[in-house]
Parts: structure tokens; C-alpha cells; sequence
């Protein structure tokens, strides 16, 4: 199995549980690419759609792990990228597709792609997301059929409101769980 992490704005450092989830994969001897994207504080749209589009030619992953900006990211590059289908897709924290952040404003708004080119798709997102409301991130889980679960009072499930290890996700993405439904 072959993992590709991507962060969001600003990357995804320890104590990030992506950078934990990296080490994780890692240790256990498994494949894994956790690239810092270009330019992560200041990011652009089709820069990102560059870099990414080649690291997914090259590595050719299984299953892929998004973490907020990231997930836009994901819908941009299967609206306007000759994508291969992926095994697994978790997308965690997406942000609203119609977010007004100037930083970060080349991404936005977001069509939803008609393909998320997976196979599973698996959304979690907090109750209590600044990014996003509960109804949008259900709404993107309804649209994919994908399997949605809600972590309560976790924020942007990011090291800032505690999650670096995070022991769900590792299940999920190198556990025996990853068959079975969240």
C-alpha cells in the first residue's frame, strides 16, 4: 500500500498528526510521500495542481490522505486533471467551498467534481470546524456516497486543538479497520 499525505495552508508539521501518520507508516516499513507543497504559507491554485498533479504521476498512490486545503486541492485536480483512480481517499477538515480567505483565495469558490476518482471515500470532520459547517460537510459526503463521521468539539482536527497522534486515523489508514465502515 502506498500512502500519499497532503497538507493544507501552512503545512502540516510535528506535532500534526499528518507528520505522525508519516512516521507511522514509516515505521512499520510501509510506502509513504508526505511532500511540503510549495509555497505552503502563501499558496496558489494551479501551482499546487502542478506539484501535486507530478508527485501523483510518479508515486502513483493507493490511498490518500487530505487534510483542509488539501481537500480542495483534491476537487480542483479532479476537475481539471487527467486523474487514475485511487483505492482510498480521506479527506479530513475540508473547508467550505466557498471560503473568503484572501491568502488562499486562488482556491475558492470550488465546483464539486462530477469524480473524486476513489474507489472509498471516507470524510471526517468536527462539530465545532471554524472552516465549515456540519450541513456543507455532509452535503460533500452525500455527494460522494462517501463514508462520513463526526468527531465532536475537535475544531480543525489539527495540532492547534490537540490532535497529533491520533490513533483513528492510524487505524484507519494502515489498521485492520480500513475495510469496514467508519
Amino acid at each position: 500500500m502506498k500512502t500519499l499525505i497532503l497538507h493544507g495552508w501552512g503545512g502540516s508539521d510535528a506535532p500534526h498528526w499528518q507528520a505522525k501518520l508519516a512516521c507511522k507508516i514509516a515505521k512499520n516499513y510501509g510506502t509513504v510521500s508526505f511532500p511540503l507543497l510549495d509555497n505552503c504559507h502563501f499558496p496558489t491554485k494551479n501551482r499546487w495542481i502542478k506539484q501535486v498533479g507530478q508527485i501523483l504521476d510518479d508515486f502513483k498512490p493507493d490511498t490518500v490522505v487530505c487534510h483542509s486545503l488539501a481537500n480542495t486541492l483534491w476537487f480542483w485536480l479532479c476537475n481539471e486533471s487527467n486523474m487514475t483512480e485511487i483505492k482510498r481517499l480521506f479527506m479530513v477538515s475540508p473547508p467550505s467551498l466557498k471560503t473568503k480567505e484572501k491568502t488562499i483565495k486562488t482556491f475558492f469558490p470550488c465546483p464539486l467534481p462530477k469524480n473524486i476518482y476513489a474507489k472509498e471515500v471516507y470524510i471526517l470532520v468536527s462539530d465545532n470546524d471554524p472552516w465549515v459547517t456540519l450541513d456543507e460537510a455532509k452535503e460533500m459526503a452525500s455527494h460522494y456516497d462517501a463514508d462520513f463521521s463526526i468527531i465532536h468539539n475537535a475544531g480543525h482536527i489539527n495540532a492547534d486543538s490537540g490532535y497529533g497522534k491520533w490513533e483513528l486515523i492510524e487505524q484507519l489508514v494502515i489498521g485492520e479497520k480500513h475495510d469496514k465502515k467508519l
